[in-house]
């Protein structure tokens, strides 16, 4: 029997997932198949009537496999798009989510609030991960120094070949401690996306997150807001006078930790910043001047 076309093979693809009730089938086939084949978009049109070599089929039908059984397609590909950046991915990060872009979103909006995005700022991402909100702003600021910070020796070589790859290395330096621990202030923004689901919950999680997501960056503890009782006070000591801390929250979630944040000194000064879902998903608290 003769081999599938590029666009057969695809066409296939689409039908499998499909049948096993993928609701972005279409998508994760074409990007599937890019990938196999080593194409993009254009490639993959221009490839449609060309037969897949044996190795292609292979290769093509090992992704389809671990797609059936729930791997998420961004880690068969080995990276995911955020803020516009391709980041690599490794098994000690988070996949980027659309929703974490609240966070840049509202941190640029303070920052621009008080003045001109070129000038110097210092910047600190607790929990790094990809290093993918740090370097969403840093690319966003020009002038900016960047930290990142994570427990994760793992996560934090992911995050330095991600700087790398955007060309912020020379702005972006990465450290291993728990959240602030092992930083010196003042800095003009501090902004993180802790684990903020609550440890009865994650069994209940999609598939694709609890199995594939490290459980370290997913447990919140009980109520979802340990993470928060940590670093909460930790940014307050670092933020010099009026500067934010901007932090992801989860459903539910933004009210206890503006009351957390104002234990600490950091007082709200503009409404949590809701997702496209309409789920507050973005809080920041200012460091009131003395």
């Amino acid at each position: 029997m003769s081999a599938p076309t590029v666009e057969a093979a695809r066409r296939a693809l689409t039908a499998r997932l499909k049948t096993a009730a993928v609701e972005s089938a279409e998508l994760d086939a074409r990007l599937l198949t890019g990938h196999a084949l080593g194409l993009d978009l254009t490639g993959l049109i221009s490839a449609a009537r060309r037969q897949l070599t044996p190795d292609e089929s292979a290769r093509l039908e090992d992704f389809a496999r671990r797609r059936l059984a729930g791997e998420p397609v961004a880690r068969i590909l080995g990276e995911k798009e955020f803020w516009g950046l391709p980041l690599q991915l490794s098994s000690a990060t988070l996949v980027p989510r659309p929703d974490t872009e609240t966070v840049v979103e509202l941190a640029l909006e303070l920052l621009r609030a008080d003045g001109d995005l070129d000038r110097p700022l210092r910047i600190a991402d607790l929990g790094t991960g990809t290093g993918a909100i740090l370097l969403a702003l840093l690319s966003e600021l020009p002038a900016a120094q960047g930290f990142g910070t994570d427990i994760s020796q793992a996560a934090l070589q992911t995050a330095g070949a991600n700087a790398a790859r955007a060309g912020l290395s020379d702005r972006a330096t990465f450290i291993a401690c728990d959240y602030a621990s092992g930083l010196i202030g003042p800095f003009d923004l501090i902004v993180s996306n802790p684990p903020y689901i609550r440890t009865a919950d994650i069994d209940g999680l999609a598939a694709e997150v609890r199995n594939h997501d490290p459980p370290a960056a997913l447990d919140g503890g009980a109520d979802g807001l340990d993470a928060y009782r940590a670093l909460i006070p930790q940014a307050a000591r670092l933020l010099a006078a009026g500067a934010p801390l901007v932090v992801e929250a989860g459903q539910g979630q933004s009210g206890p930790i503006q009351a957390l944040m104002a234990a600490a000194g950091l007082m709200p000064v503009t409404a949590p910043k809701a997702d496209l879902a309409g789920i507050p998903r973005a809080v920041a608290g200012h460091k009131m001047a003395r």
